[in-house]
């Protein structure tokens, strides 16, 4: 096998491991990847607005905020205007929404952020550039996209 198809297979196998375990994600909690990360941002800091969380994930404010509306029609986050800036809208957590957390499956990214963390500083700085490199290659440079694994529209309801 030449390398251009040891690559593509490997392109394939990412691709592949992020659309079953969006499949997975969804049959258990009815989330795509992308809100489950929004409400794993939410639940560690207790309560979160829009922007910080546009900013955490990388994302823009109106993806956020379509994220956002999706899981206040779950039942799992709601909106709390905020007591000291009548302007600003905090975004809390529900009971439903941690156990949605606690009952989901270990997230892929939880996997892959765990033996990317324990790898050698030059071996992280090489793998970013390499992936760096392959979005580049593949002119992905300028997509929208967060540190969340998931494949399609992030916007998507599963």
């Amino acid at each position: 096998m030449n390398r251009t198809d040891s690559s593509l297979i490997a392109l394939r196998r990412i691709l592949r491991a992020t659309e079953l375990f969006g499949r997975e994600l969804a049959k258990g909690s009815g989330l795509t990847p992308v809100q489950f990360r929004v409400l794993q941002v939410v639940a560690e800091t207790g309560r979160s607005t829009p922007k910080d969380i546009s900013v955490r994930m990388g994302v823009s404010q109106p993806t956020i905020t379509s994220l956002i509306d999706k899981l206040v029609d779950r039942g799992a986050v709601r909106r709390q205007q905020s007591e000291t800036d009548r302007r600003q809208t905090n975004i809390l957590i529900t009971e439903l929404g941690q156990s949605m957390i606690d009952d989901s499956p270990d997230p892929l990214q939880q996997r892959y952020v765990r033996k990317f963390e324990a790898l050698e500083d030059w071996e992280q700085v090489q793998l970013i550039s390499s992936l760096e490199r392959v979005a580049a290659m593949l002119d992905a440079s300028d997509i929208d996209a967060s540190p969340v694994l998931a494949v399609g529209d992030i916007k998507k309801t599963p």
